[in-house]
């Protein structure tokens, strides 16, 4: 869940997907679509970032975990798989999973420790975001110049 108690953030790959869609030639509302949101999450998230797709390089994606990994680790982990076993099955380094793993320590109601990818996936993205808004998203004029 969010931090407020509110419902999980969407993982971000849905809204790369939409921008991606939106970069493509879509609408604001078919890219939603195509990204599988709704209308109003890809207005919102067209809204927040003045229109311009947020900057991702392709070494970030993989340094990163996916939600995808995350919930592989998930499942692996709840077969009580090892550590090592979970980062040869993904391609990843020990360390990394490891870390993952103890990122967000939640416990079940038996107090064993359990570990979910959403909370996990919505924590990573909310430590990877940049504090400082992008110029052409606070700056029209720049903005009107460029387009």
């Amino acid at each position: 869940m969010g931090a407020r108690g509110g419902r999980p953030r969407l993982p971000v790959e849905l809204e790369y997907g939409f921008w991606r869609a939106v970069r493509a030639g879509l609408g604001v509302e078919e890219a939603a679509a195509a990204a599988g949101v709704s209308h109003t999450k890809g207005l919102e998230w067209f809204g927040d970032r003045g229109g311009v797709m947020p900057s991702v390089t392709a070494g970030q994606r993989r340094r990163c975990l996916s939600f995808a990994e995350r919930e592989e680790i998930a499942l692996l982990k709840a077969a009580d798989k090892g550590v090592r076993e979970i980062a040869r099955c993904l391609g990843r380094d020990p360390g990394t999973i490891s870390r993952e793993l103890n990122r967000v320590p939640h416990t079940n109601d038996h107090r064993r420790r359990v570990y979910r990818a959403s909370t996990a996936q919505e924590d990573a993205d909310g430590k990877a975001r940049r504090p400082k808004e992008a110029k052409l998203a606070t700056n029209l004029a720049l903005r009107r110049e460029v387009q």
